[in-house]
């Protein structure tokens, strides 16, 4: 067991962990923010995604042990202004249909507004290609992104 020291949504957290706990399961079991879900397992859906140090981070895979920087979750994205247009896009758009992917989408999505700020169709499908969404809203997540661009 090792204690972190982590700053998650602007938050100064502490727990006491062994060193290979997922960074997932930190957040959804040490800190009981569930927004992030667990998808797979194994950083092939994208469900789990977060930003560590901005970077958008399969928290199912990350061990405490590697973690560095601060840590933005769903919780916490809407409180700039890149991931509040995103979440706004995702309700004006009418994205989510059962919800589960959907944090790691707007996760994803607010990371590549973060890098490019009007991204074209391929650029869209590149770097949400790593988010699958079991309800097949990829029409929508793109329009979505679309539109958070165009606003800002």
């Amino acid at each position: 067991m090792a204690i972190y020291k982590l700053t998650v949504n602007g938050q100064r957290k502490e727990v006491n962990v062994d060193p290979s706990t997922p960074l997932l399961w930190v957040l959804r079991e040490e800190l009981k923010m569930t927004g992030t879900k667990y998808g797979c397992g194994i950083s092939a859906c994208g469900a789990c995604t977060v930003h560590v140090d901005g970077v958008a981070t399969r928290s199912c895979v990350l061990p405490m042990s590697l973690v560095g920087g601060p840590i933005t979750t769903i919780e916490g994205v809407g409180q700039d202004p890149v991931g509040r247009a995103v979440q706004d896009a995702w309700v004006d758009k009418d994205v989510v249909q059962c919800g589960y992917c959907q944090s790691g989408q707007i996760m994803s999505a607010v990371a590549l507004l973060k890098a490019m700020r009007n991204p074209t169709d391929t650029n869209i499908e590149e770097s949400m290609g790593g988010n699958l969404c079991r309800c097949a809203t990829y029409v929508r997540i793109r329009e979505a992104i679309k539109s958070a661009a165009q606003k800002l």
